[in-house]
């Protein structure tokens, strides 16, 4: 069940949507406006927020959570293209390029999303230069992954599977006490991500596990040292 913000959390909800990285630097009075389109929701786990095919209404930024990006190929299996998390936003191709959605978008954990009409994001894109450039940016870290991603599909299944745990610890890695911090992913989304087995997958963790380079528990997966698994891409 979706869980609408009370009127008691406001200040804690425009907190959050301040809190994007999309809005940092633009002016209090933009920001303001962009805050009262905006409007937020907790979705649980496994809930689909957006469908292939639909057409865009709105764009959607995650203010806290996981949710996966994903497709189906010619035999009806899913691929996960990306996996986003808090400070990032989806579902805004589709109201700029004035088509319908190209991918599913469902959660993967407990995730609060706000929503602006697609009418509202394109004004402010047209309004504001910051909001733009700030786009294009997204767009091009996003375009760099996958560049990457395509370049090493030719590799080994360690260096396929270390590239997508630095590819989320780039997007969604979080400093902590004793290393980097992602989430640890079921494998099967890994496997998807990866274009590789799960069994494979499995079995490249568990030997990263015991060099010492990673460890996992129930929520997370943390990497002790960026570099030294960068080592393995070489």
């Amino acid at each position: 069940m979706d869980v609408r913000y009370s009127s008691g959390d406001r200040a804690a909800e425009s907190d959050l949507i301040r809190s994007a990285p999309f809005f940092a630097e633009l002016t209090d009075e933009v920001i303001d406006r962009a805050v009262a389109q905006v409007v937020t929701l907790r979705h649980p786990a496994d809930q689909v927020i957006l469908r292939e095919n639909d057409w865009g209404s709105s764009v959607y930024f995650i203010l806290d959570g996981w949710v996966k990006i994903c497709t189906y190929n010619l035999d009806g299996k899913e691929v996960t293209l990306n996996i986003l998390g808090k400070g990032e936003l989806f579902g805004e191709m589709a109201p700029l390029d004035e088509v319908p959605r190209s991918t599913d978008v469902i959660t993967l954990s407990s995730t609060v999303i706000g929503s602006m009409p697609a009418r509202s994001f394109v004004q402010l894109m047209q309004s504001e230069p910051l909001a733009g450039i700030r786009l294009a940016k997204l767009m091009a870290r996003r375009l760099r992954q996958v560049n990457r991603r395509l370049r090493l599909r030719e590799s080994d299944s360690q260096a396929r599977v270390v590239d997508i745990l630095l590819f989320l610890a780039e997007g969604q890695g979080r400093a902590a006490q004793r290393g980097t911090e992602i989430p640890n992913l079921p494998h099967r989304e890994l496997s998807s991500l990866s274009g590789l087995a799960r069994e494979t997958v499995t079995r490249v963790l568990s030997k990263l596990e015991k060099k010492g380079l990673i460890e996992r528990d129930r929520a997370v997966l943390r990497i002790f040292d960026l570099t030294a698994l960068e080592r393995f891409l070489i």
